[in-house]
């Protein structure tokens, strides 16, 4: 039986190739056992099965043939058509439906895909009945050696130490073969050198890659290419074959002394170069690099160990030599300096190459600069009493050049640090002096900057400070904190407190302030109040009497006196307001305004009213009305209300007191003798208290006054620090009658003297005093004042 024999060959067919020849055998196996023995029944498959192995890579013209499938229920007659279904069925394989041989009509590659898995099936062709169950069956690709080995990492880098030792392990290397290993040769790797003997070599069987040179050294050849060839089939013949390359650097090691290209080298720096500046910079050679070659500088020897330093830079490569104190061309004009420059970091088992160190010595020149004055003094501290005459002699400066050509210096001073021009320096001397009165009290420090010039370079300039501290002199006379205005109750009884007094003074004693009041003597003895010195520099003030009462004086002015303790003594007095006021039992004030007791009782507050409003229109009556002349019917009485005020002249027409030509060019002036007034000779000294009188009235004889007048208020403007650069005197028209300005005087002005009550003069102070007594009204029944 057919069925019996693929039941036989099976296992079989599993492990050989299938080939049409198959077909053959199994029929000639099938007669000579249907001639021996009874056929055996089939009970299960009716179709062949197969197993099928084809190679990769096939590249001929037409499709492969894989094998043939056969139903034992085909007879031939085209009634069965077979299927195909599975892994590539249609694209990578066919089959022909009715004889059921298998095609492969795409190239294949074992290293994409190893095996197929497919489905056959018989069916009806007219019905599409199955004829028995689907099967599988799998096609394998069997390999050929068609992939030569790769280095996937490749090219590669690797380092390795100067001065290894032969044998040391550089890097390790693997080729891949994508050929079945389990099949021949295709996939057994073998690697060897191409390029890089004799430095490095290869273990054909591991790939890895050794140092085959001794002593190699970086700072003669740094870099090396090795190529490095795999080939497969074990390296014999016709195997394939793939290379790599490999850039194999060689670290450095800490091998080789530092070394100056120079045993001498020579540096220049001004001397003006401010400490820190840097004069130079040195290097200590070395072929090694990285950390190898950091180097660490000191100055081990010479004369500049003490005015330079030296410090390495930021790479520690360099030695930088900076100024470590103040330079002076004058006094040191060069300096050596021995400089050692050593590795950092040092290899133990390499000491025996060194020392690792070299020195150098480095001359340094100091370069002469032309250098401003310098001062004895880096600052000035002066103490001066403020009541120091205008030219004393404040404290003399000096600066000399400290250059070899010594220089003159010239001295000012700078003129915002004296804003107030207080002082003057003489420009040769440098004697420091002061040109105003000093005050303590309105400036207590002035902070002076003196400035030193070379005469023949303008452009040296030196400066310094110089603090003036004004000290305190007693000459400011103690008063009264504030105004006090008192008040004393009508119901006060004698030797009540009324009002505590304290006092300021600018001044600022050493020993603190002490006042020391009294009442003024015009009110020593006065019988209605008294003051008491606390000695704590306060006083009280306490009433004499009782019996107070608005209606009898409603004020009282108290002059006190007030010393302090130091010398000379400075007093002032200042007066005490004292009000009589109404208070109730306790003592609060009430009213400090005098009741109106006079007033009738049948006087209503519309009657007051009405008077105020009376008085109201009367006032503005008398403003709509022509102001009258000041001097009526008497004119013989004009001279009574003259008063004389120095030597104020006439006006333009009066032509007697000089001559009107020298006010308008006084330097072309003539003497017009004939001219002057020999009733009154005008008082220069009155014109100007600052100006003598024998400068005024100096110098020729015939000069007028006015000339002599101007040309001294020239000599004081010159002479003035603070004075404006005005060198012409300005000339106004003058008042009197035919003056486009009229006349400023209040004589003849049209107001009489009964439109104005000058009694306020009164509480003007002792200054309006004079005026008014003659323009005021003095009231002879008024009480005592305290």
């Amino acid at each position: 039986s057919i069925m019996t024999f693929k039941a036989e060959r099976l296992m079989e067919i599993e492990t050989h190739l299938c080939s049409p020849l198959l077909q053959d055998q199994r029929h000639n196996r099938g007669n000579g056992r249907a001639s021996g023995s009874a056929p055996l029944q089939r009970v299960k498959r009716g179709w062949v099965w197969n197993q099928f192995f084809v190679l990769e890579e096939y590249t001929g013209l037409e499709p492969l043939y894989i094998g043939k499938l056969h139903s034992d229920m085909d007879e031939g007659d085209g009634s069965i058509k077979y299927i195909l279904t599975g892994e590539g069925a249609g694209t990578t394989f066919t089959i022909d439906d009715s004889t059921g041989d298998i095609h492969a009509i795409q190239r294949l590659d074992r290293e994409v895909k190893a095996q197929y898995v497919l489905r056959a099936q018989a069916r009806n062709r007219l019905t599409d009945r199955p004829l028995e169950p689907e099967s599988e069956f799998i096609v394998k690709i069997q390999d050929i050696n068609d992939n030569e080995p790769k280095f996937l990492d490749g090219p590669y880098q690797a380092t390795v130490p100067e001065m290894s030792k032969i044998g040391t392990s550089v890097i390790q290397l693997t080729a891949t073969d994508a050929d079945d290993p389990t099949y021949g040769n295709s996939a057994r790797v073998v690697y060897s050198i191409l390029e890089g003997q004799p430095y490095f070599s290869v273990d054909a069987k591991t790939g890895l890659v050794r140092v085959s040179l001794a002593d190699m050294d970086r700072e003669t050849k740094e870099n090396y290419t090795v190529v490095i060839q795999a080939k497969d089939m074990g390296g014999q013949l016709g195997g394939l074959a793939g290379t790599t390359t490999i850039n194999i650097t060689l670290t450095d090691i800490n091998d080789n002394p530092p070394m100056f290209d120079q045993s001498k080298k020579l540096m220049s720096v001004p001397e003006s170069a401010p400490v820190g500046s840097v004069v130079g910079r040195i290097w200590a050679k070395d072929r090694d690099t990285g950390p190898n070659a950091e180097m660490k500088y000191s100055i081990i020897d010479g004369d500049g160990r003490d005015t330079f330093d030296i410090s390495t830079d930021p790479t520690n490569l360099f030695g930088i030599i900076t100024i470590k104190k103040p330079l002076n061309f004058e006094n040191k004009p060069s300096y050596t300096l021995k400089v050692e420059g050593a590795n950092i970091h040092l290899d133990p088992a390499l000491r025996h190459r060194g020392p690792f160190k070299d020195v150098t010595i480095v001359h340094v020149s100091v370069e002469d600069v032309d250098e401003p004055p310098v001062f004895d003094s880096p600052a000035y501290y002066i103490e001066l009493p403020e009541d120091a005459e205008i030219g004393t002699v404040v404290k003399t400066v000096s600066a000399r050049d400290p250059d070899a050509a010594n220089n003159t210096v010239r001295y000012s001073i700078e003129r915002s640090s004296d804003p107030g021009k207080y002082f003057y320096i003489e420009i040769t001397s440098g004697s420091l002096m002061t040109v105003r009165s000093l005050d303590r009290e309105e400036v207590a420090w002035h902070n002076i900057t003196v400035l030193a010039m070379e005469m023949n370079n303008p452009t040296q300039i030196a400066s310094v400070s110089v603090a003036v501290k004004v000290m305190d002199v007693n000459d400011n006379p103690p008063s009264l904190t504030q105004y006090f205005e008192a008040y004393v109750c009508e119901n006060a009884k004698a030797g009540q407190l009324i009002q505590t007094v304290t006092a300021v003074d600018p001044d600022e004693p050493l020993g603190g302030q002490h006042f020391y009041y009294s009442l003024a003597p015009e009110a020593a003895n006065n019988p209605n109040f008294t003051l008491r010195d606390n000695q704590d520099n306060t006083a009280w003030i306490l009433t004499r009497r009782g019996g107070w009462s608005q209606q009898d004086q409603t004020v009282f002015y108290l002059p006190i006196f007030i010393s302090d303790g130091e010398q000379p003594v400075q007093s002032s007095t200042s007066t005490l307001t004292i009000r009589v006021c109404s208070c109730d039992q306790e003592g609060n004030v009430m009213s400090c305004n005098a009741e109106a007791y006079s007033l009738p009782a049948s006087l209503s507050r519309g009657a007051l009213i009405a008077i105020l409003a009376l008085m109201i229109l009367l006032m503005l009556s008398l403003r709509t009305h022509r102001k009258k002349p000041y001097l009526c019917d008497e004119e013989e009485n004009v001279h009574e209300n003259i008063v004389r005020y120095d030597d104020e002249g006439g006006g333009e027409e009066d032509t007697e007191a000089f001559d009107i030509a020298a006010m308008w060019n006084p330097r072309e002036a003539h003497h017009h003798l004939g001219k002057m007034r020999q009733d009154m000779l005008p008082e220069i000294e009155s014109l100007s208290r600052y100006v003598p009188q024998a400068c005024v009235m100096g110098g020729g004889g015939g000069d007028s006054n006015v000339h002599g007048y101007v040309l001294a208020k020239l000599l004081e403007a010159d002479m003035d620090p603070c004075a404006p650069p005005y060198d012409s005197l300005q000339t106004y028209a003058y008042e009197g009658e035919g003056s486009v300005a009229e006349s400023l005087s209040s004589l003849q002005s049209g107001t009489s003297n009964t439109d104005h009550e000058y009694d306020y003069l009164n509480d003007w102070g002792p200054r309006f005093k004079k005026l008014a007594e003659m323009y005021g009204v003095l009231d002879t029944n008024n009480p005592p004042l305290w």
